[in-house]
Protein backbone atom coordinates (compact mmCIF):
# COMPACT_ATOMS: atom_id res chain seq x y z
CA UNK A 1 0.00 0.00 0.00
CA UNK A 2 1.27 3.70 -0.44
CA UNK A 3 2.64 5.57 2.01
CA UNK A 4 -0.39 7.89 2.48
CA UNK A 5 -2.49 4.53 3.99
CA UNK A 6 -0.16 4.25 6.77
CA UNK A 7 -1.14 7.60 8.26
CA UNK A 8 -4.56 6.78 8.36
CA UNK A 9 -6.47 6.92 11.62
CA UNK A 10 -6.62 3.71 11.81
CA UNK A 11 -3.17 2.60 11.96
CA UNK A 12 -2.74 2.76 15.42
CA UNK A 13 -0.33 1.48 18.72
CA UNK A 14 -3.43 -0.43 19.65
CA UNK A 15 -4.13 -2.07 16.51
CA UNK A 16 -0.82 -3.84 16.55
CA UNK A 17 -1.41 -4.91 20.31
CA UNK A 18 -1.45 -8.98 21.02
CA UNK A 19 -1.73 -9.39 24.60
CA UNK A 20 -4.87 -9.90 25.64
CA UNK A 21 -6.91 -11.42 22.61
CA UNK A 22 -10.27 -12.19 21.90
CA UNK A 23 -10.39 -15.56 19.59
CA UNK A 24 -6.95 -13.91 18.32
CA UNK A 25 -8.37 -10.56 17.83
CA UNK A 26 -7.77 -7.42 19.48
CA UNK A 27 -9.41 -7.57 22.24
CA UNK A 28 -11.75 -4.40 22.05
CA UNK A 29 -13.47 -6.73 19.60
CA UNK A 30 -15.42 -8.15 22.12
CA UNK A 31 -17.52 -4.67 23.41
CA UNK A 32 -18.08 -3.99 19.59
CA UNK A 33 -19.26 -7.64 19.38
CA UNK A 34 -21.44 -7.16 22.12
CA UNK A 35 -23.45 -3.94 21.28
CA UNK A 36 -23.86 -4.99 17.38
CA UNK A 37 -25.20 -8.39 19.18
CA UNK A 38 -28.29 -6.46 20.59
CA UNK A 39 -28.83 -3.82 18.21
CA UNK A 40 -29.02 -6.79 15.55
CA UNK A 41 -31.71 -8.95 18.57
CA UNK A 42 -33.87 -5.43 18.78
CA UNK A 43 -33.61 -4.84 15.10
CA UNK A 44 -34.31 -8.22 13.37
CA UNK A 45 -36.36 -9.11 16.18
CA UNK A 46 -38.79 -6.03 15.26
CA UNK A 47 -38.48 -6.63 11.75
CA UNK A 48 -39.31 -10.28 11.68
CA UNK A 49 -43.01 -9.09 13.11
CA UNK A 50 -43.56 -6.04 11.35
CA UNK A 51 -44.61 -7.04 7.95
CA UNK A 52 -46.97 -8.87 9.65
CA UNK A 53 -48.13 -6.64 11.60
CA UNK A 54 -48.53 -4.55 8.93
CA UNK A 55 -51.08 -6.85 6.76
CA UNK A 56 -52.25 -8.91 9.40
CA UNK A 57 -56.49 -8.19 9.86
CA UNK A 58 -56.98 -6.00 12.55
CA UNK A 59 -58.76 -9.23 14.16
CA UNK A 60 -55.44 -10.60 14.37
CA UNK A 61 -53.82 -7.31 15.88
CA UNK A 62 -52.52 -6.35 12.87
CA UNK A 63 -53.19 -2.94 10.60
CA UNK A 64 -54.90 -4.67 7.66
CA UNK A 65 -52.39 -2.90 4.91
CA UNK A 66 -52.47 -4.96 1.78
CA UNK A 67 -49.38 -7.30 1.19
CA UNK A 68 -48.24 -5.29 -1.83
CA UNK A 69 -48.21 -1.94 -0.07
CA UNK A 70 -46.40 -3.37 3.50
CA UNK A 71 -44.02 -5.06 1.33
CA UNK A 72 -42.96 -1.59 -0.40
CA UNK A 73 -43.29 -0.06 3.34
CA UNK A 74 -40.56 -2.61 5.06
CA UNK A 75 -38.11 -2.21 1.89
CA UNK A 76 -38.65 1.59 1.88
CA UNK A 77 -37.54 1.40 5.93
CA UNK A 78 -35.04 -0.82 5.36
CA UNK A 79 -33.55 0.77 2.55
CA UNK A 80 -33.95 4.12 4.75
CA UNK A 81 -32.31 2.48 7.65
CA UNK A 82 -29.00 2.20 5.53
CA UNK A 83 -29.38 5.52 3.58
CA UNK A 84 -28.80 7.08 6.95
CA UNK A 85 -25.78 5.98 7.51
CA UNK A 86 -24.49 8.43 5.58
CA UNK A 87 -26.21 11.47 8.35
CA UNK A 88 -24.11 9.24 11.32
CA UNK A 89 -20.86 8.90 9.22
CA UNK A 90 -21.13 12.62 8.66
CA UNK A 91 -21.99 13.77 12.03
CA UNK A 92 -19.51 11.14 12.84
CA UNK A 93 -16.57 11.96 10.69
CA UNK A 94 -17.37 16.05 11.20
CA UNK A 95 -19.00 16.74 14.59
CA UNK A 96 -19.02 13.89 17.01
CA UNK A 97 -16.36 11.13 16.17
CA UNK A 98 -17.40 7.05 15.72
CA UNK A 99 -17.51 6.39 18.98
CA UNK A 100 -19.68 8.92 20.48
CA UNK A 101 -22.26 8.92 17.32
CA UNK A 102 -22.23 5.19 18.15
CA UNK A 103 -23.36 5.59 21.67
CA UNK A 104 -26.35 8.08 20.83
CA UNK A 105 -27.48 6.56 18.03
CA UNK A 106 -28.17 3.45 20.10
CA UNK A 107 -30.44 5.37 22.22
CA UNK A 108 -32.69 6.94 19.49
CA UNK A 109 -32.94 3.37 18.25
CA UNK A 110 -33.98 2.18 22.10
CA UNK A 111 -36.72 5.07 21.69
CA UNK A 112 -38.11 3.80 18.24
CA UNK A 113 -38.80 0.61 19.59
CA UNK A 114 -40.55 2.00 22.61
CA UNK A 115 -42.36 3.86 20.51
CA UNK A 116 -43.58 0.87 18.48
CA UNK A 117 -44.55 -0.50 21.57
CA UNK A 118 -46.37 2.13 23.36
CA UNK A 119 -47.99 4.41 20.70
CA UNK A 120 -50.84 2.85 18.96
CA UNK A 121 -51.82 2.24 14.85
CA UNK A 122 -50.01 4.02 12.48
CA UNK A 123 -48.75 6.93 14.50
CA UNK A 124 -46.51 4.27 16.37
CA UNK A 125 -45.27 2.77 13.24
CA UNK A 126 -44.23 5.98 11.94
CA UNK A 127 -42.43 7.42 14.77
CA UNK A 128 -41.18 4.37 15.68
CA UNK A 129 -39.49 3.31 12.10
CA UNK A 130 -38.10 7.09 11.63
CA UNK A 131 -36.29 6.65 15.18
CA UNK A 132 -35.18 3.19 14.67
CA UNK A 133 -34.08 4.08 10.95
CA UNK A 134 -32.00 7.34 12.20
CA UNK A 135 -30.28 4.94 14.88
CA UNK A 136 -30.01 1.96 13.23
CA UNK A 137 -27.85 4.07 10.35
CA UNK A 138 -25.61 5.98 13.03
CA UNK A 139 -24.65 2.89 14.87
CA UNK A 140 -24.08 0.77 11.76
CA UNK A 141 -21.66 3.11 9.82
CA UNK A 142 -19.99 3.47 12.93
CA UNK A 143 -19.88 0.13 14.92
CA UNK A 144 -17.92 -0.86 11.60
CA UNK A 145 -15.54 1.99 11.34
CA UNK A 146 -14.47 1.90 14.95
CA UNK A 147 -13.81 -1.97 14.08
CA UNK A 148 -11.80 -1.15 11.53
CA UNK A 149 -9.62 1.54 13.92
CA UNK A 150 -8.43 -2.36 15.66
CA UNK A 151 -6.53 -3.22 12.75
CA UNK A 152 -3.45 -2.05 10.88
CA UNK A 153 -4.26 -1.50 7.18
CA UNK A 154 -2.07 -4.66 6.32
CA UNK A 155 -3.04 -6.82 9.15
CA UNK A 156 -3.95 -10.18 7.72
CA UNK A 157 -6.16 -10.69 10.56
CA UNK A 158 -9.03 -7.72 9.29
CA UNK A 159 -11.27 -9.94 7.38
CA UNK A 160 -11.52 -12.57 10.16
CA UNK A 161 -12.16 -10.03 12.25
CA UNK A 162 -15.05 -8.50 10.34
CA UNK A 163 -15.87 -12.18 10.35
CA UNK A 164 -16.13 -12.15 13.97
CA UNK A 165 -18.10 -9.15 14.29
CA UNK A 166 -20.41 -10.99 11.98
CA UNK A 167 -20.95 -13.47 14.25
CA UNK A 168 -22.09 -10.94 16.77
CA UNK A 169 -24.64 -9.52 14.37
CA UNK A 170 -25.82 -13.06 13.58
CA UNK A 171 -26.45 -14.20 17.22
CA UNK A 172 -28.40 -11.17 17.44
CA UNK A 173 -30.59 -12.13 14.64
CA UNK A 174 -30.99 -15.25 15.49
CA UNK A 175 -32.68 -14.87 18.80
CA UNK A 176 -34.39 -11.86 18.40
CA UNK A 177 -36.93 -13.30 15.68
CA UNK A 178 -37.63 -16.47 17.98
CA UNK A 179 -38.40 -14.35 21.42
CA UNK A 180 -40.50 -11.59 19.46
CA UNK A 181 -42.41 -14.18 17.08
CA UNK A 182 -42.96 -16.45 20.20
CA UNK A 183 -44.83 -13.08 22.00
CA UNK A 184 -46.14 -12.18 19.15
CA UNK A 185 -47.76 -15.28 18.29
CA UNK A 186 -48.40 -15.81 22.00
CA UNK A 187 -50.14 -12.21 23.50
CA UNK A 188 -49.64 -9.78 20.73
CA UNK A 189 -47.22 -7.87 18.47
CA UNK A 190 -46.59 -5.19 20.65
CA UNK A 191 -45.55 -7.02 23.60
CA UNK A 192 -42.69 -8.03 20.78
CA UNK A 193 -41.90 -4.59 20.08
CA UNK A 194 -41.24 -3.89 23.77
CA UNK A 195 -39.23 -6.59 24.09
CA UNK A 196 -36.72 -5.68 21.13
CA UNK A 197 -36.84 -2.15 23.24
CA UNK A 198 -35.75 -4.55 26.25
CA UNK A 199 -32.54 -5.31 24.20
CA UNK A 200 -31.57 -2.27 22.91
CA UNK A 201 -31.46 -1.13 26.87
CA UNK A 202 -29.65 -3.97 27.39
CA UNK A 203 -26.74 -3.18 24.50
CA UNK A 204 -26.02 0.18 26.00
CA UNK A 205 -25.62 -0.99 29.56
CA UNK A 206 -22.80 -3.60 27.72
CA UNK A 207 -21.40 -0.80 26.10
CA UNK A 208 -21.31 1.99 28.33
CA UNK A 209 -18.93 -0.43 30.43
CA UNK A 210 -16.32 -1.17 27.09
CA UNK A 211 -16.23 2.72 25.78
CA UNK A 212 -12.92 3.26 27.53
CA UNK A 213 -11.02 0.11 26.39
CA UNK A 214 -11.56 1.20 22.41
CA UNK A 215 -8.30 3.02 20.74
CA UNK A 216 -8.02 6.99 20.68
CA UNK A 217 -8.28 6.62 17.16
CA UNK A 218 -12.16 5.60 17.42
CA UNK A 219 -12.99 8.86 19.18
CA UNK A 220 -11.40 11.35 16.75
CA UNK A 221 -13.13 13.71 14.39
CA UNK A 222 -11.49 13.06 11.24
CA UNK A 223 -12.97 16.43 9.65
CA UNK A 224 -14.14 18.85 12.06
CA UNK A 225 -16.54 21.17 10.94
CA UNK A 226 -16.35 24.95 11.84
CA UNK A 227 -17.97 26.34 14.46
CA UNK A 228 -18.82 29.24 11.88
CA UNK A 229 -20.41 26.63 9.28
CA UNK A 230 -22.70 24.84 12.00
CA UNK A 231 -25.79 26.66 11.65
CA UNK A 232 -25.74 26.85 7.98
CA UNK A 233 -25.83 22.81 8.12
CA UNK A 234 -28.79 23.25 10.91
CA UNK A 235 -30.46 25.12 8.37
CA UNK A 236 -29.88 22.62 5.42
CA UNK A 237 -31.49 20.05 8.13
CA UNK A 238 -34.65 21.90 8.88
CA UNK A 239 -35.10 22.56 5.46
CA UNK A 240 -35.01 18.93 4.40
CA UNK A 241 -37.21 17.95 7.26
CA UNK A 242 -40.01 20.55 6.03
CA UNK A 243 -39.65 19.49 2.51
CA UNK A 244 -40.45 15.66 3.63
CA UNK A 245 -43.46 16.77 5.48
CA UNK A 246 -44.93 18.85 2.30
CA UNK A 247 -44.59 16.49 -0.06
CA UNK A 248 -46.42 13.81 2.79
CA UNK A 249 -49.26 16.19 3.05
CA UNK A 250 -49.46 16.90 -0.64
CA UNK A 251 -49.64 12.83 -1.60
CA UNK A 252 -45.96 13.59 -3.39
CA UNK A 253 -44.77 10.41 -0.70
CA UNK A 254 -47.45 7.91 0.07
CA UNK A 255 -47.30 4.85 1.63
CA UNK A 256 -47.43 3.23 -2.25
CA UNK A 257 -44.34 4.61 -3.40
CA UNK A 258 -42.25 4.85 -0.14
CA UNK A 259 -39.82 2.11 -1.65
CA UNK A 260 -39.81 4.11 -5.14
CA UNK A 261 -39.15 7.39 -3.04
CA UNK A 262 -36.00 6.00 -0.97
CA UNK A 263 -35.01 4.08 -4.61
CA UNK A 264 -34.78 7.55 -6.15
CA UNK A 265 -33.05 8.89 -2.88
CA UNK A 266 -30.50 6.33 -3.05
CA UNK A 267 -29.25 6.91 -6.30
CA UNK A 268 -29.03 10.68 -5.90
CA UNK A 269 -27.13 10.33 -2.89
CA UNK A 270 -24.43 7.72 -4.27
CA UNK A 271 -24.05 9.36 -7.03
CA UNK A 272 -23.20 13.01 -5.14
CA UNK A 273 -20.83 10.88 -2.51
CA UNK A 274 -18.96 9.56 -5.40
CA UNK A 275 -18.64 13.48 -6.78
CA UNK A 276 -18.01 14.69 -3.52
CA UNK A 277 -14.86 12.36 -2.80
CA UNK A 278 -13.64 11.79 -6.24
CA UNK A 279 -13.29 16.02 -6.65
CA UNK A 280 -11.85 16.46 -3.03
CA UNK A 281 -8.51 18.33 -3.08
CA UNK A 282 -8.26 16.18 0.64
CA UNK A 283 -7.74 13.09 -0.94
CA UNK A 284 -4.68 12.12 -2.75
CA UNK A 285 -3.92 10.17 -6.33
CA UNK A 286 -3.83 6.24 -4.96
CA UNK A 287 -7.01 7.05 -2.90
CA UNK A 288 -9.03 8.49 -5.62
CA UNK A 289 -7.98 5.61 -7.69
CA UNK A 290 -9.38 3.03 -4.91
CA UNK A 291 -12.63 4.96 -4.50
CA UNK A 292 -13.11 4.20 -8.45
CA UNK A 293 -12.30 0.58 -7.64
CA UNK A 294 -15.48 0.66 -5.35
CA UNK A 295 -17.60 1.51 -8.21
CA UNK A 296 -18.14 -2.17 -9.12
CA UNK A 297 -17.81 -3.33 -6.22
CA UNK A 298 -20.86 -0.99 -5.15
CA UNK A 299 -22.69 -2.44 -8.44
CA UNK A 300 -22.21 -6.40 -7.44
CA UNK A 301 -23.04 -5.03 -3.68
CA UNK A 302 -26.53 -3.51 -4.78
CA UNK A 303 -27.15 -6.71 -6.92
CA UNK A 304 -26.96 -9.00 -3.95
CA UNK A 305 -28.99 -7.27 -1.52
CA UNK A 306 -31.74 -6.57 -3.66
CA UNK A 307 -32.06 -10.53 -3.39
CA UNK A 308 -31.07 -11.24 -0.06
CA UNK A 309 -33.19 -8.44 1.44
CA UNK A 310 -36.46 -10.34 0.57
CA UNK A 311 -36.10 -12.42 3.61
CA UNK A 312 -38.13 -10.06 5.08
CA UNK A 313 -40.48 -9.07 2.41
CA UNK A 314 -41.06 -12.35 -0.18
CA UNK A 315 -39.69 -14.95 2.03
CA UNK A 316 -42.29 -13.58 4.83
CA UNK A 317 -45.17 -14.04 2.41
CA UNK A 318 -44.13 -17.44 1.08
CA UNK A 319 -43.35 -18.47 4.96
CA UNK A 320 -46.69 -17.59 5.86
CA UNK A 321 -48.31 -18.90 2.29
CA UNK A 322 -46.57 -21.65 0.71
CA UNK A 323 -44.51 -23.25 3.36
CA UNK A 324 -45.34 -26.09 5.08
CA UNK A 325 -44.24 -24.98 9.06
CA UNK A 326 -45.92 -28.03 10.84
CA UNK A 327 -43.64 -29.60 13.23
CA UNK A 328 -45.08 -32.98 14.69
CA UNK A 329 -48.42 -30.95 14.81
CA UNK A 330 -47.43 -28.18 16.12
CA UNK A 331 -47.40 -24.52 13.57
CA UNK A 332 -43.74 -23.03 13.64
CA UNK A 333 -44.44 -19.26 14.01
CA UNK A 334 -43.34 -17.37 10.42
CA UNK A 335 -40.69 -15.23 11.75
CA UNK A 336 -38.68 -17.97 12.83
CA UNK A 337 -37.71 -18.71 9.48
CA UNK A 338 -36.15 -15.73 9.64
CA UNK A 339 -33.91 -17.42 12.09
CA UNK A 340 -32.61 -20.00 10.25
CA UNK A 341 -30.23 -17.74 8.32
CA UNK A 342 -28.42 -16.40 11.51
CA UNK A 343 -27.93 -19.94 12.63
CA UNK A 344 -25.61 -20.77 9.21
CA UNK A 345 -24.35 -17.43 10.23
CA UNK A 346 -23.33 -18.69 13.55
CA UNK A 347 -22.19 -22.17 12.33
CA UNK A 348 -20.42 -21.10 9.23
CA UNK A 349 -19.04 -17.76 10.26
CA UNK A 350 -16.16 -19.27 12.33
CA UNK A 351 -15.44 -21.20 9.31
CA UNK A 352 -15.15 -18.80 6.96
CA UNK A 353 -12.61 -16.40 9.17
CA UNK A 354 -10.81 -20.09 10.10
CA UNK A 355 -10.24 -19.98 5.71
CA UNK A 356 -9.19 -16.48 5.52
CA UNK A 357 -6.50 -16.41 8.46
CA UNK A 358 -5.27 -19.57 7.07
CA UNK A 359 -4.76 -18.96 3.71
CA UNK A 360 -3.72 -15.51 4.54
CA UNK A 361 -2.14 -13.85 1.27
CA UNK A 362 -3.71 -17.03 -0.74
CA UNK A 363 -6.88 -16.18 -0.21
CA UNK A 364 -9.52 -15.12 -2.96
CA UNK A 365 -9.10 -11.37 -3.92
CA UNK A 366 -12.22 -8.98 -2.53
CA UNK A 367 -13.44 -8.91 -6.33
CA UNK A 368 -13.49 -12.37 -6.68
CA UNK A 369 -15.43 -12.93 -3.38
CA UNK A 370 -17.80 -10.05 -4.54
CA UNK A 371 -18.26 -11.58 -7.53
CA UNK A 372 -19.22 -15.31 -5.59
CA UNK A 373 -21.11 -13.96 -3.44
CA UNK A 374 -23.39 -12.17 -5.95
CA UNK A 375 -23.65 -15.16 -8.39
CA UNK A 376 -24.53 -17.89 -5.29
CA UNK A 377 -27.55 -15.70 -4.21
CA UNK A 378 -28.46 -15.95 -7.48
CA UNK A 379 -28.05 -19.54 -7.48
CA UNK A 380 -30.28 -19.58 -4.00
CA UNK A 381 -33.56 -18.11 -5.77
CA UNK A 382 -33.32 -20.55 -8.71
CA UNK A 383 -33.38 -23.23 -5.90
CA UNK A 384 -37.42 -22.24 -5.46
CA UNK A 385 -37.94 -23.49 -8.93
CA UNK A 386 -38.92 -27.00 -8.47
CA UNK A 387 -41.42 -25.96 -6.07
CA UNK A 388 -43.30 -23.75 -8.15
CA UNK A 389 -47.10 -24.62 -8.75
CA UNK A 390 -47.47 -26.37 -5.47
CA UNK A 391 -50.34 -25.98 -3.47
CA UNK A 392 -51.01 -23.67 -0.04
CA UNK A 393 -48.57 -24.43 2.49
CA UNK A 394 -47.00 -27.58 0.11
CA UNK A 395 -43.18 -26.78 0.27
CA UNK A 396 -41.33 -28.25 2.67
CA UNK A 397 -39.72 -27.10 5.71
CA UNK A 398 -36.17 -28.94 5.12
CA UNK A 399 -36.27 -26.92 1.35
CA UNK A 400 -36.49 -23.77 3.11
CA UNK A 401 -33.56 -24.46 5.02
CA UNK A 402 -31.53 -25.73 2.28
CA UNK A 403 -32.55 -22.51 0.19
CA UNK A 404 -31.18 -20.15 3.66
CA UNK A 405 -27.99 -22.05 3.84
CA UNK A 406 -27.23 -20.83 0.55
CA UNK A 407 -28.43 -17.53 1.22
CA UNK A 408 -25.77 -17.62 3.72
CA UNK A 409 -22.88 -19.02 1.86
CA UNK A 410 -23.07 -15.89 -0.75
CA UNK A 411 -23.76 -13.56 2.29
CA UNK A 412 -20.25 -14.66 4.03
CA UNK A 413 -18.53 -14.23 0.57
CA UNK A 414 -19.74 -10.59 0.00
CA UNK A 415 -21.04 -8.92 3.48
CA UNK A 416 -18.59 -8.97 6.12
CA UNK A 417 -15.62 -8.64 3.29
CA UNK A 418 -17.80 -5.54 1.96
CA UNK A 419 -17.43 -3.97 5.77
CA UNK A 420 -13.87 -4.52 5.64
CA UNK A 421 -12.94 -3.24 2.20
CA UNK A 422 -14.55 0.03 2.73
CA UNK A 423 -12.57 0.36 5.88
CA UNK A 424 -9.39 -0.28 3.68
CA UNK A 425 -10.19 1.73 0.40
CA UNK A 426 -11.73 4.48 2.65
CA UNK A 427 -9.60 8.21 2.01
CA UNK A 428 -8.11 9.40 5.05
CA UNK A 429 -10.52 12.15 5.06
CA UNK A 430 -13.89 10.26 4.54
CA UNK A 431 -12.93 7.03 6.84
CA UNK A 432 -16.51 6.66 8.38
CA UNK A 433 -18.26 8.27 5.37
CA UNK A 434 -16.69 5.15 3.16
CA UNK A 435 -18.41 3.12 5.05
CA UNK A 436 -21.57 5.08 5.03
CA UNK A 437 -21.01 4.22 1.29
CA UNK A 438 -20.80 0.64 1.28
CA UNK A 439 -24.27 1.12 3.20
CA UNK A 440 -25.93 2.92 0.73
CA UNK A 441 -25.24 -0.06 -2.01
CA UNK A 442 -27.04 -2.45 0.72
CA UNK A 443 -29.81 1.11 0.86
CA UNK A 444 -30.13 0.77 -2.62
CA UNK A 445 -30.38 -3.02 -3.07
CA UNK A 446 -32.98 -2.99 0.21
CA UNK A 447 -35.28 -0.33 -1.19
CA UNK A 448 -35.21 -2.34 -4.65
CA UNK A 449 -36.22 -5.64 -3.09
CA UNK A 450 -39.07 -3.98 -1.52
CA UNK A 451 -39.98 -2.86 -5.01
CA UNK A 452 -39.28 -6.08 -6.89
CA UNK A 453 -41.27 -7.78 -4.18
CA UNK A 454 -44.36 -5.92 -4.61
CA UNK A 455 -44.59 -7.84 -8.08
CA UNK A 456 -44.10 -10.95 -6.37
CA UNK A 457 -47.46 -13.23 -7.06
CA UNK A 458 -47.45 -16.87 -6.26
CA UNK A 459 -49.19 -17.41 -9.55
CA UNK A 460 -46.01 -16.32 -11.50
CA UNK A 461 -43.61 -16.99 -8.89
CA UNK A 462 -41.43 -18.89 -11.23
CA UNK A 463 -40.60 -16.36 -13.67
CA UNK A 464 -40.01 -13.89 -10.50
CA UNK A 465 -37.43 -16.20 -9.01
CA UNK A 466 -36.10 -17.44 -12.26
CA UNK A 467 -34.97 -13.70 -13.90
CA UNK A 468 -33.83 -12.35 -10.98
CA UNK A 469 -31.67 -15.73 -9.93
CA UNK A 470 -30.39 -15.23 -13.47
CA UNK A 471 -29.98 -11.43 -13.90
CA UNK A 472 -27.73 -11.87 -10.20
CA UNK A 473 -25.33 -14.84 -11.42
CA UNK A 474 -24.54 -12.31 -14.90
CA UNK A 475 -23.26 -9.62 -12.33
CA UNK A 476 -21.31 -12.05 -10.70
CA UNK A 477 -19.64 -13.90 -14.09
CA UNK A 478 -19.48 -9.71 -15.39
CA UNK A 479 -17.41 -9.05 -11.79
CA UNK A 480 -15.14 -11.83 -12.01
CA UNK A 481 -14.18 -11.10 -15.83
CA UNK A 482 -13.11 -7.36 -14.62
CA UNK A 483 -11.53 -8.02 -11.30
CA UNK A 484 -8.02 -8.03 -12.46
CA UNK A 485 -8.75 -4.12 -13.72
CA UNK A 486 -10.18 -3.72 -10.82
CA UNK A 487 -7.64 -5.17 -8.64
CA UNK A 488 -4.96 -2.72 -10.33
CA UNK A 489 -7.16 0.11 -9.34
CA UNK A 490 -7.00 -0.89 -5.56
CA UNK A 491 -3.55 -0.44 -5.49
CA UNK A 492 -2.06 -2.94 -3.36
CA UNK A 493 -5.27 -3.53 -1.46
CA UNK A 494 -7.03 -7.18 -1.92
Amino acid sequence: MGREADTTPHSTPEAAEHKRTFFEQPWALVHLFGVEMWERFSFYGMQGILLLYLYFSVADGGLGVPKATAAGIVGAYGGAVYLSTIVGAWVADRLLGSERTLFYSAIVIMLGHLSLALLPGFTGVGVGLILVAFGSGGLKANATSVVGTLYAPDDTRRDAGFSLFYLGINLGGLIGPLLTGLLQSTIGFHYGFALAAVGMAAGLVQYSFGRRALPEAARAVPNPLPRARRPLWIGIALVAVVIIVVLVLLGVITADTLALDVIVLTIAATIAYFVVMLSSRRIQSDERKRVYAFIPLFIASTAFWSLYQQQFTVVTIYSDERLDRNLFGWEMPIPWVQSINPIFIIILSGVFAAIWTKLGRRQPSTPIKFALGTAIMGVAFLLFLPFVGGGANSTPLLAMVGILFVFTVAELFLSPVGLSVSTKLAPAAFRTQMVALFFLSVALGTAISGQLAALYDPKTEGAYFGLLGGIAIAFGVVLAVISPWVLRLMRGVR
